[in-house]
């Protein structure tokens, strides 16, 4: 196995940035991820360049200031403890983000075209999808998911899998432009997992040649703060080990005119969604729900 797209968590920090991942770094065109840790009274200076991106809160709050808006982002304590609400800042900006008691921020982009506003996206409007039962449920925060909030070409979602689960399964790529079938999509997985009594928690990553692109091939024990780069191939099961949730951020662009999520199945594990109606979701999900709207 290779381990080129496995990055261990600091493998992939730059200067302010835990994770930083460009289209540069990863060797691809559109997708990218930072992930800021700033301390309390802590300032960053982002220009967003030829990129659009959205400011995710993983642990605490921020102002985000972008041109004449502000955005007060409350955030939360992790990601295990709720929905957060972000900011969308567009491309050729220059954006401030302030911490006045410290956090972790996600800073999910993409290359684009077109230059949007920006805007608050509040918590109370993400959908949380319950997707698949028994041992392949899991929780899926879709903040910036396609036909949700509107982007040029970033894609980006959340996904909370209980211990002993595995989530992105059936496996599923997205390598090939075929209209109405499948989207080309370079993805990131960033990962975070609930302790147990202090004990750090852990999981598994699969990504199999599909025979397009690269031939991707990883076989990863991932951790906190790891991140997986996903250029091509049939990706899952994503697996977390008994006694730990685990947590994965979902950056997805492409080369498309549109932008969608298109997958296809691996044709060998496809069946699996058809025993989901016969068995319950896990009891344990959903882990939070939304804010009510105000």
């Amino acid at each position: 196995m290779t381990t080129t797209h496995h990055l261990p968590a600091g493998k992939a920090a730059v200067g302010a940035y835990a994770v930083d991942v460009t289209p540069e770094s990863a060797g691809w065109g559109h997708s990218s991820l930072r992930v800021l840790d700033l301390p309390a009274g802590g300032r960053h200076i982002l220009d967003t360049g030829d990129s659009e991106w959205i400011v995710l809160p993983l642990s605490g709050g921020c102002t985000v200031a972008v041109g004449g808006d502000t955005f007060r982002l409350a955030g939360r304590e992790s990601v295990f403890s709720g929905v957060s609400d972000f900011a969308y800042v567009p491309r050729d900006a220059q954006v401030s983000i302030d911490s006045r008691d410290g956090g972790r921020f996600a800073l999910t982009g993409a290359r684009c075209t077109h230059r949007l506003p920006a805007r608050y996206g509040p918590a109370s409007a993400v959908p949380v999808e319950l997707r698949g039962t028994g041992t392949c449920s899991r929780q899926v925060n879709n903040f910036g998911a396609a036909g949700v909030f509107e982007c040029d070409k970033l894609i980006a979602v959340e996904v909370i899998t209980p211990g002993g689960n595995w989530s992105s399964f059936p496996p599923h790529k997205h390598d090939e432009h075929r209209p109405g079938e499948e989207s080309e999509l370079e993805e990131v997985y960033y990962f975070e997992f609930a302790a147990h009594e202090g004990t750090p928690g852990l999981g598994y990553q699969r990504v199999s040649p599909s025979g397009h692109g690269s031939d991707t091939d990883v076989l990863a024990e991932v951790r906190d703060g790891d991140v997986v780069l996903i250029p091509d191939g049939w990706h899952g099961p994503s697996m977390a080990v008994p006694g730990h949730d685990m947590y994965y951020l979902n950056v997805m662009a492409g080369p498309g005119a549109d932008r969608a999520w298109l997958i296809c199945d691996h044709p060998e594990h496809a069946w699996i969604r058809g025993t989901w109606p016969e068995q319950p979701v896990d009891p344990r999900l959903p882990l939070y729900t939304a804010p009510e709207r105000s």
